[in-house]
């Protein structure tokens, strides 16, 4: 696999320069970055006890598309409970209150993506403590998202190709950040920050690897399903359910992710909520992509073309 080399700056949110452009990913680099933060802040505070987020998170979960996946009281206790056990280090907890400031799409998406990936986890996951673990890479995904500028995450017309790979470099940004804040390259969240766009036939980005791995893909399952189902600044009409889950089958088609997740996610939207092993997922496609949709479309000298 190429190492990964920067094509823009990492930034911590109080914007220390990190790393330049240009640098190279190597173990070692990211060892010396993590040599030279070893007592900045790296206490942990529960996350569902910072400012506003479970009160915001019990909100979310009552709101259409999410109420359809999670609509059972003894379901969302159970979820609940596992992410009352997720700590985080106070960077990241800062950047929960900077995109609460700053972007409320990407502050909604990390919560709900943090809920939904619980519940799949719940259901996909038998040990528990593991279960507390992938759970704790929900909200963590995006975290990359402090490098990039406000005026990129909310744009409302067709990204240039740029921005487009600016936006991209939150995979790369994420990776780095949580190494040098977890003093850890291997951990889940990690991991799951860099990898949670890839695809499992090698499809997606930043290195173009297969993913195999199922606790990222439980992240990035549901990392589509909400950029899919909720309101973007690109997108004020979402996708309605069936056609953010039929696009997501199609994905499921195409090998770029697993029919074991996303089994798991449809049987969640059934109303008898069967297990996902015996959830049978129809491959008729009736939805419709909303009106005046931009989502993977890229603007260049005013033309668009698909991303």
């Amino acid at each position: 696999m190429a190492l990964l080399k920067l094509d823009y700056p990492v930034y911590s949110l109080d914007r220390r320069l990190l790393l330049r452009a240009g640098t190279t990913i190597t173990d070692e680099t990211l060892k010396t970055l993590i040599a030279s933060h070893r007592t900045d802040r790296r206490e942990t505070r529960s996350l569902l006890q910072h400012g506003t987020v479970k009160d915001d998170i019990l909100a979310l979960l009552r709101l259409p598309p999410v109420n359809t996946i999670v609509n059972d009281e003894k379901q969302i206790f159970k979820i609940m409970k596992i992410m009352e056990h997720v700590k985080l280090v106070l960077p990241v907890l800062d950047s929960i209150d900077y995109f609460m400031k700053h972007d409320p799409y990407t502050y909604r998406h990390i919560l709900v993506v943090f809920a939904l990936s619980t519940l799949l986890s719940l259901n996909l996951i038998s040990d528990y403590q593991i279960r507390v673990t992938e759970s704790a890479a929900g909200p963590t995904h995006d975290f990359g998202k402090i490098c990039i500028p406000v005026s990129i995450l909310r744009k409302t017309s067709p990204l240039t190709r740029d921005e487009r790979n600016t936006l991209r470099h939150h995979t790369t940004a994420g990776h780095i950040l949580l190494s040098y804040y977890l003093q850890d390259t291997e951990h889940l969240a990690v991991r799951v920050a860099k990898d949670h766009h890839e695809r499992n036939n090698g499809s997606g980005y930043p290195r173009g690897m297969n993913l195999n791995d199922r606790a990222v893909e439980i992240v990035a399952v549901c990392d589509i399903y909400d950029a899919l189902s909720a309101s973007r600044p690109y997108r004020p009409i979402s996708f309605d359910n069936r056609s953010a889950l039929e696009e997501i089958t199609r994905m499921a088609e195409r090998g770029d992710v697993s029919w074991e997740v996303v089994r798991a996610l449809v049987a969640q939207n059934r109303k008898e909520k069967p297990h996902f092993s015996e959830c049978s997922v129809s491959l008729e496609k009736r939805g419709v992509p909303p009106p005046g949709n931009l989502y993977g479309v890229v603007a260049d000298n005013a033309a668009m073309a698909p991303a």
